[in-house]
């Protein structure tokens, strides 16, 4: 580091799953429960380790789109 500067920065792109979990604010293991998957399929969406199927990715979107509908569920 010169001057107080740092030399590089990293940017993290989060996966869809992450992003739609950010969104609705909620911890891995209550977004599981309210998806009604486990914490570990959640845990590999978020790491890429794992693709959403249909019905997985239609949620996802309504969770980043809405994620409102989805905190109201959880409530």
């Amino acid at each position: 580091m010169k001057a107080g500067k740092a030399v590089r920065t990293t940017q993290v792109k989060l996966t869809p799953a992450a992003e739609a979990r950010a969104k609705v604010g909620l911890s891995q293991n209550a977004f599981a429960e309210l998806l009604g998957v486990s914490l570990r399929t959640v845990q590999d969406l978020e790491q890429g380790r794992r693709k959403p199927t249909g019905a997985a990715q239609t949620l996802l979107r309504i969770a980043a789109q809405y994620p409102e509908a989805l905190r109201d569920l959880h409530a």
